[in-house]
Formats: structure tokens, C-alpha cells, sequence
């Protein structure tokens, strides 16, 4: 099974996690970026501690901290999906195999769909540049790009906060 993620009522909760992410990041009073939005949505869907506070997450926006690298979808996930699976499992290695486990797919997943995991690849702008953060939200890339690889990140992940979900992808992992 390779770790697949098994939606036990798809269409429910992929309704309920679009609707969590457009609610958290598309609209233009937030405050939240895709990281950040990524990992509290994920965090209230796993009913984690403190699910409103995304200070973890705070650097990670554009590629962590502007620099281009991975897409804050995918670290603010990962963030979540490693409190998720401390919470679950008491053993430290094993919790940390099974977030990288379960977080390797998905990346995986993404990158085939959207041909890179890096923000200065996937919205073309290189956010460490005078004016160019403005240029970015001005041009609403975050709104149409970067919001579908935020939903895309949530939807993949927010079935893990069922137990039998949950269950059927860590049996799934192969040794790492």
C-alpha cells in the first residue's frame, strides 16, 4: 500500500478542509501564510493542542523565511503531521519515521502534480527581492497557486485525524 492515505468520507472531509483553508487563507484580511494555514487547518483537524497558534510555522512562509525552498504547504503539513504522530506514538524514532513516512508521499505526490516542492519555482517570484513580495500579492498568486497547493497539501493529509486512516497508511510505510 505504500503509506496511501485511505479517504474514509472523501467527499466530506475534502469539503470541510477546502472550506478551513479558503476560511484561513484566501481572503484578504489575513494575517496567515501558506504555512501557517497548512499547519493550524491540520491542527484543528487532528484536534492537536493550541490549534489556533501558528507561531511554529511564522519563518517558513516562501520557501522558508523568503529564501525559495520548500513550499510552506508541504512545512506547515509536515509540521502538523509531526505533532500528530508524537501524539500517537510514544516511541520518538518510530513517531519520527512515520511523519517522515507519511510526509515523503505526499511530497512526492505534490511535486508530480506540480512539477517542483519549491516556492520560488512554483509561483515565480523570488519573494528575497526588494518589491517582489508586493508584486506577488498584487498579482494574486497566492490566491489561485499558492491556495490550491495549500488545499491540495490539507486534503491529502486531513484524513489521517481518522484512527482507521490513520492506521491503514502507517501499516503501509516501508522501513525507512
Amino acid at each position: 500500500m505504500n503509506g496511501r492515505i485511505v479517504r474514509q468520507n472523501a467527499g466530506v472531509k475534502e469539503q470541510e478542509a477546502r472550506g478551513a483553508v479558503r476560511n484561513t487563507f484566501v481572503n484578504d484580511d489575513t494575517t496567515y501564510g501558506c504555512d501557517e494555514t497548512s499547519y493550524i487547518v491540520l491542527k484543528n483537524a487532528y484536534a492537536l493542542p493550541n490549534p489556533h497558534d501558528s507561531g511554529p510555522a511564522m519563518a517558513l512562509n516562501g520557501g522558508v523565511a523568503y529564501q525559495g525552498g520548500i513550499c510552506g504547504a508541504l512545512s506547515g503539513a509536515a509540521l502538523a503531521v509531526g505533532q500528530l504522530a508524537a501524539q500517537r506514538i510514544d516511541d520518538h524514532a518510530t513517531a519520527k519515521r512515520v511523519a517522515r513516512g507519511l510526509m515523503q508521499q505526499v511530497i512526492d505526490d505534490f511535486e508530480n502534480r506540480y512539477g517542483s516542492i519549491e516556492c520560488r519555482e512554483l509561483t515565480g517570484f523570488d519573494l528575497r527581492q526588494p518589491g517582489e513580495h508586493d508584486r506577488f500579492i498584487a498579482a494574486g498568486v497566492w490566491k489561485t497557486a499558492c491556495a490550491a497547493q495549500v488545499e491540495f497539501a490539507v486534503v491529502e493529509l486531513a484524513e489521517l485525524s481518522d484512527e482507521g486512516a490513520w492506521e491503514q497508511a502507517i501499516a503501509g510505510l516501508e522501513d525507512n
